[in-house]
C-alpha cells in the first residue's frame, strides 16, 4: 500500500544565493530567476532564513525518515563563502533529532574551488556535483564566463584539486546539440579522467512562443515544427536515444560495477521491479521543492515561477506548504496528465512519461502532454532491453550485474575467432556475434 503523502519523505533544494553565479552558460535555465524579484534584491540567504530553513526542514521529515540530505544549488552556491556552510553545519547540529543522519550535497560550476573548499569539503564529507560537458571544444561551447571565456581549464584544474583532497564528487554533463553526437567520445572522456559517477542531464529549452507540435503525419514537417518548438541548443530527440545508447555500449563492454550512470542505475532499477528512485522516472513527483534565498518555496527547481510559489518559510512552516493539497495534486498531476499512447506503451514502467517540463508535444491524436523525448528515450530503451533483463537475472540470482559485461566480452572474443576462422566479414554485415548490428559497430571495433 501506499504511504501517505505526508510520510514519504520530503526534498528541498536550496538556492541560497538564488540566481545569483559567476558564469554565464548560454543554456542555464535559472539565470533568468531574477526576474522574479525587484532589482534592489539582496540575494544573499540571510542567517534568520537560514536558522528557519534548517530547523524547518527537519521538522518537516517524517519519524520514519532516518537520513536527510541538504541540498544547495544556484546560480552558483560557493559564492556564499565557506563561513555560510560552516553556519549550516552548526545549525544541523543544532537542530537534528538523535539518531537522524545529516547528509549535504553542493552542485558547483568548480571555479572558485582552492584548497580550502576542498579541505571544507572534504572534512565535512559533502558530495559534490562537478558541471563538465565533456572534452574542452564540447564543453566550452556553452559553459563561458561573463567574459565569454571559455571555462574548460579552470574546472578540470578544480577537478585534480577534488581527487587531491579526496573529496566525494560526480559529474553532471548537460548533454545539448553540440557534443551529443559524441556519446562514446564523451563517456570515455568522463571515464578515463577517473570519474565513477555521471549524471548525462538533456537541454531542452522550450521555445516561449511555442505551445504544441503537430502530429507527426509527415515526417519532414513534423521534424521542422518539433524544431520550432525549442532551442538550437537544444538536443534533439533521435540524437539524445543515440547519444545514451553509444555511452551505454562503451559502459556495458568495460565498465559494469565501475563506472556508475544515473540513467542506467535507474534503468535497471525499473527492470528489476525496484522502480526508479529519480523522480524523473517515477509515476508521481512532487517530493522534490525549490527554497529561493529569501525563504520562498516553489513546487520544483524546474518550476521556479509565479504559478507554482507555494508560500514563504517565515510564514508557513515547510511542512504545510510541502504537504498541502496542492502540491499533493502537483506531484500527481504527473500521472494524471499521461497521454493514452504513453499509458499503452511497453517501457511506461521505466520513464513514466519523463519530466512534466518537458511534456509539450502533441501526441497523433491530437492531445498535449507528450514528452520532447519520447523518440530518444523509447530508442535507449529498446537498445538497453536484453541487456537490463540480463543484468536484473544476474542480481536476482545474487551475482554481480557486472557478471553480464564478462559475458559479452567472450561472446565478442568467440565472433572474432569464428569470423576470422570462416574469412573476412564485411563491415556492413552483420556481426557474427548476433547483436543485429553492423560489423563495423560492433565486435569490429578494438
Amino acid at each position: 500500500m501506499q504511504p501517505a503523502w505526508s510520510q514519504l519523505g520530503l526534498h528541498v533544494i536550496a538556492k541560497p544565493i538564488g540566481p545569483i553565479c559567476n558564469l554565464s552558460c548560454a543554456y542555464c535555465y535559472y539565470l533568468g530567476k531574477e526576474s522574479l524579484y525587484s532589482r534592489q534584491e539582496s540575494w544573499r540567504m540571510s542567517d534568520e532564513t537560514l536558522r528557519a530553513f534548517v530547523r524547518q526542514y527537519i521538522e518537516a521529515q517524517p519519524e520514519t525518515v532516518d537520513e536527510i540530505d541538504f541540498a544547495f544549488q544556484g546560480g552558483e552556491p560557493t559564492l556564499m563563502g565557506i563561513d555560510f556552510f560552516r553556519r549550516v553545519i552548526a545549525l544541523q547540529r543544532e537542530y537534528a533529532r538523535a539518531g537522524l543522519r545529516v547528509h549535504n550535497s553542493l552542485q558547483t560550476n568548480g571555479v572558485l574551488l582552492d584548497d580550502a573548499w576542498c579541505e571544507f569539503l572534504a572534512e565535512h564529507h559533502f558530495l559534490l556535483g562537478l558541471s563538465l560537458d565533456g572534452p574542452v571544444n564540447l564543453h566550452d561551447k556553452y559553459r563561458r564566463d561573463r567574459e565569454d571565456r571559455g571555462t574548460f581549464d579552470r574546472v578540470t584544474r578544480s577537478m585534480r584539486r577534488l581527487f587531491r583532497h579526496g573529496v566525494d564528487f560526480n559529474v553532471l554533463t548537460c548533454v545539448h546539440r553540440h557534443n551529443a553526437d559524441h556519446g562514446v567520445r564523451v563517456y570515455r572522456f568522463l571515464r578515463d579522467s577517473g570519474i565513477e559517477f555521471v549524471q548525462f542531464i538533456p537541454i531542452v529549452e522550450r521555445r516561449s512562443t511555442a505551445s504544441s507540435v503537430a502530429p507527426p503525419a509527415e515526417a519532414q514537417e513534423a521534424q521542422e515544427d518539433l524544431e520550432d518548438l525549442v532551442s538550437e541548443r537544444s538536443v534533439r530527440p533521435a540524437q539524445f536515444g543515440r547519444f545514451l545508447i553509444a555511452a551505454f555500449d562503451e559502459w556495458l563492454r568495460h565498465d559494469v560495477g565501475r563506472v556508475f550512470v544515473r540513467d542506467f542505475d535507474q534503468a535497471l532499477a525499473a527492470w528489476s521491479g525496484l522502480g526508479a528512485s529519480l523522480c524523473v522516472y517515477t509515476p508521481h513527483c512532487g517530493r522534490a521543492t525549490a527554497l529561493e534565498h529569501n525563504g520562498d518555496l516553489y513546487a520544483c527547481d524546474h518550476f521556479v515561477d509565479f504559478e507554482h510559489r507555494l508560500g514563504n518559510i517565515h510564514r508557513t512552516p515547510i511542512r504545510e506548504l510541502a504537504y498541502s493539497a496542492r502540491q499533493e495534486q502537483f506531484g500527481l498531476d504527473k500521472e494524471a496528465t499521461l497521454p493514452e499512447v504513453c499509458r499503452r506503451c511497453r517501457y511506461l514502467f521505466a520513464c513514466h512519461g519523463a519530466c512534466p517540463k518537458d511534456r509539450f508535444v502533441q501526441t497523433s491524436d491530437g492531445r498535449r502532454g507528450l514528452h520532447y523525448l519520447c523518440e530518444g528515450y523509447k530508442m535507449f530503451f529498446e537498445h538497453v532491453d536484453p541487456w537490463m533483463q540480463a543484468m536484473a537475472a544476474e542480481l536476482a540470482a545474487g551475482r554481480p550485474a557486472a557478471g553480464v559485461m564478462h559475458r559479452r566480452r567472450a561472446e565478442e572474443q568467440r565472433a572474432r575467432e569464428n569470423a576470422a576462422a570462416a574469412g573476412p566479414v564485411r563491415r556492413n554485415a552483420p556481426c557474427p556475434c548476433g547483436s543485429g548490428r553492423k560489423f563495423k559497430n560492433c565486435c569490429m571495433r578494438p
